[in-house]
């Protein structure tokens, strides 16, 4: 079964890199966040009216890819609080 959330097909039949990563190092991290953000808003605005779960799906791996990256940008900066 294809997973269309975590790894949608026509985001990676492009060869080895997947379009997230390609994404991500195109831009500033503040970029990526941004772009990050953008997208957890767009899956929560659609899904009562496009693909439902699905797009809750969605939003939750964006919003999970967010954390993860501001998790690692504050472990990098050797931040004291790291998640606050």
């Amino acid at each position: 079964m294809t997973d269309f959330v975590n790894n949608p097909p026509h985001y990676t039949d492009q060869g080895p890199i997947e379009c997230i990563d390609a994404i991500e190092s195109a831009m500033s991290a503040e970029q990526f966040e941004g772009w990050l953000r953008g997208n957890v808003l767009k899956y929560l605005w659609r899904y009562p009216s496009k693909n439902k779960i699905e797009d809750l799906d969605k939003a939750l791996f964006y919003l999970n890819k967010l954390k993860s990256v501001k998790i690692e940008y504050e472990l990098k900066h050797d931040f004291k609080k790291v998640g606050k």
